[in-house]
This record gives C-alpha cells, sequence and structure tokens, in this order.
C-alpha cells in the first residue's frame, strides 16, 4: 500500500495533538471506576444526600467482582461506545467535505493505505480506552469486592477488543460511505439498534457481533457455550473484514466528491 507509513504517522500526529490518547481513555477509566465504586459506597453516598428516613436501611445485593466488571461493560456498551464513535463517524466524511483529502488524492498513495491508516490509529485508541476502562473497574473491584482469575479476564479483554474491532470498521466504513451527518446516523443506528434487539429477541440466536460483549462476561462466569461463542468470534472478525473492504470501495468511488 502506497504511502500507508506516511498516513499513519500523520494519523498518529493528529490523533495526539488533538489528545485523543489522553481524553478518550480518561472517560473509559472513569466509566470503569464508577459501578465498583457507587455501589460499594452507596448507603454513605444516601446518607450524605440526607433525606432518608429515620431508620431506613437498604439491603444491598451480594455482588461478585464479575458483577461489577459486567456492570462497566454496559458502560462502555452505552456512554463508551458514543464517545468513541462521535469523535471518530467524520474520520474521512469531514475531510473529503473541507477539502483536505484533496491534498492526500494527488499524491502517489493507495486508498488501501488511507483507509487502513485511520483504522490502526481508531483501533489503537480504542485498545488503550477499554484497557484504561478495564483496569479501572479491576482495580477497584479488587481493593473493594474480590479478585479476578486472570486467563478468564484477559480471554474477556480480547473479547471486548474484538467487538471494539467491529464497531470501529463500521463506523470508518460509514464515514467513507455518506456525509458525515448521515454516516453518524447509519453508524449509530446500526450499532445501538443491533443492541437493542438482541437485548430484546436475542434469546433466539446464538451467533451475532452483538453477543460478544456478553459472551465476554460468560467467559469469566464459566458459563460459555464454546462452540456459540468460536463461530461467533469467527463471524464478527469475517463482517469487520467485510465492512473495511466495502469502506475502501467506497472512499474510492466518492473521491469525486471531495471538495476542491
Amino acid at each position: 500500500m502506497r504511502g500507508f507509513n506516511v498516513l499513519l504517522q500523520k494519523e498518529f500526529r493528529e490523533a495526539w495533538r488533538s489528545w485523543k490518547f489522553l481524553w478518550i481513555p480518561l472517560v473509559f477509566a472513569l466509566l470503569g471506576m464508577s459501578d465498583p465504586l457507587t455501589n460499594y459506597y452507596m448507603m454513605d453516598i444516601l446518607n450524605a444526600v440526607g433525606n432518608v428516613p429515620e431508620g431506613f436501611e437498604m439491603l444491598m445485593p451480594e455482588l461478585m467482582p464479575v458483577d461489577l466488571l459486567q456492570a462497566s461493560i454496559g458502560q462502555f456498551q452505552t456512554i463508551g461506545l458514543l464517545v468513541l464513535m462521535a469523535t471518530f463517524v467524520g474520520a474521512i466524511s469531514k475531510e473529503r467535505a473541507s477539502g483536505m483529502a484533496t491534498l492526500l488524492y494527488v499524491r502517489p498513495i493507495s486508498f488501501g493505505a488511507y483507509f487502513m491508516s485511520k483504522f490502526i490509529v481508531m483501533s489503537t485508541v480504542g485498545f488503550i480506552s477499554i484497557l484504561a476502562g478495564f483496569a479501572a473497574s479491576i482495580y477497584y473491584t479488587v481493593v473493594l469486592y474480590g479478585t479476578f482469575e486472570i486467563g478468564p479476564l484477559i480471554a474477556s479483554f480480547s473479547t471486548y477488543f474484538s467487538w471494539l474491532l467491529f464497531v470501529i470498521a463500521v463506523t470508518l466504513m460509514m464515514s467513507a460511505t455518506f456525509k458525515t451527518v448521515i454516516a453518524t446516523a447509519c453508524a449509530f443506528a446500526f450499532i445501538f439498534i443491533g443492541q437493542i434487539l438482541d437485548a430484546l429477541v436475542g434469546a433466539f440466536w446464538t451467533i451475532s457481533p452483538w453477543k460478544l460483549p456478553v459472551y465476554g462476561v460468560q467467559l469469566m462466569r464459566g458459563t460459555m457455550e464454546m462452540s456459540d461463542y468460536w463461530l461467533t468470534l469467527s463471524i464478527t472478525l469475517v463482517i469487520t473484514i467485510i465492512c473495511m473492504s466495502i469502506g475502501i470501495l467506497t472512499m474510492k468511488k466518492n473521491a469525486s466528491m471531495t471538495k476542491i
């Protein structure tokens, strides 16, 4: 892929200068630590707020460490994905609309190199972000509740990262295919409506990319049906590659739409 190293350096510099390597992981870290701390200090928070009837006592359920990590992953699935997708959904479409892409298209570079440089930087930011989120959640869960087994924990993290690669591929494909406003609507609808549908009627099927976050938790609980897991993971990776391929093709097709 012509010009790949130059484009990759460009994307890393832009991400670094815009503080994406700092503030997005910080958001995930805050999301990760919120559930262990909130659940543990719930009664103290209620007493500090006041207006609690005298003699009031809330019976908190006994939570296992994996329950807290599952709650943190639920935070990543809503606020975390919203932040990540909103940040990168205009990665290609905005450059095409502003005319910045023209400076790249006139040079001897390939569309595959252009797309992959953005995908790798987005994936790196995503990896650091979920690493920060998992680390924050695990740290406070271990301090306040109990420990995890390292093997299932690594498997759960890897599974969630595979899901994140799928989300990034879909987001970047939409950015390459549509204008920013339409790309944002399509990417958000595809990912979040898919989550809602899987939550409502997902019991009727066991193979779906949207099940990966849940399957990552089930790996830690030891309740995962491994044949469903491997098939879901394989299909997700295949769809991710297909989305990347479509993104490269549509980027080439829409090159004529670039503002001059």
